[in-house]
């Protein structure tokens, strides 16, 4: 039996969330729209182009989608030094490799952008694969990058735990048949998380990691 830990990235093993919020409003704010920060927030999580629909509406102008996607992309990447891992997080993927799991990450990043994720988290070690928004055609909250995870695992659904921190990944997760495990560092309520399908929901890495033993996972484990 193959058990696999598919892990979001932004916000829920690197503190980024905020970051893309005040890049994203920066890249409105130069293209002339008004978009509170509150609403940024709560998009937070979906693919650029899916976050711009959401935001601006699908009758928007959407050659400007590209110019938009481009903005917060130079914004961003001038903080790619300097990402900083969540607490906990290194140890959390090294702890579940070590018991068998497979580690597959699950994220809307590519390019220069998850290079710098995967610097920050410093577990390449143990990281099997990478699940990106150029693998699927479509991204969270649809269970395309979910779906794909597994495949990179090899796993079935019944065999996997999936661990973000947005309602986004949330709803990912229940539509692909995944055990949902929520954290509270992308800034989400816990009860929107646990509305979403969350099982569970930790502060973060640290505190997921520090009940291990009471977790989905043990629960996975004792079935083998």
């Amino acid at each position: 039996m193959t058990r696999a830990a598919l892990f979001d990235v932004d916000g829920t093993l690197v503190d980024t969330n905020h970051l893309h919020v005040v890049t994203w409003w920066e890249a409105f704010r130069q293209s002339g729209h008004d978009v509170t920060m509150h609403d940024i927030h709560r998009a937070i999580g979906l693919g650029s182009d899916d976050l711009v629909e959401h935001l601006l509406g699908e009758d928007r102008d959407r050659d400007e989608d590209e110019k938009l996607a481009a903005a917060h992309t130079a914004l961003y990447g001038a903080y790619f030094e300097r990402l900083p891992p969540l607490d906990g997080a290194r140890d959390l993927l090294r702890e579940l490799a070590s018991r068998g799991w497979r580690i597959v990450l699950a994220t809307s990043a590519g390019g220069p952008e998850l290079k710098a994720l995967r610097r920050a988290i410093d577990a390449d070690d143990v990281i099997e694969g990478v699940a990106s928004a150029d693998d699927v055609s479509e991204g969270k909250p649809a269970p395309d990058p979910v779906h794909r995870a597994l495949e990179l695992a090899g796993a079935e659904p019944s065999d996997a735990v999936f661990v973000g921190d947005t309602v986004w990944d949330m709803k990912a997760a229940r539509s692909a048949d995944v055990r949902a495990v929520a954290l509270l560092t992308g800034g989400i309520a816990r009860a929107d998380l646990e509305d979403a399908g969350a099982q569970a929901v930790y502060g973060d890495p640290a505190e997921l990691l520090s009940h291990l033993d009471t977790s989905v996972f043990a629960q996975l484990e004792r079935t083998d």
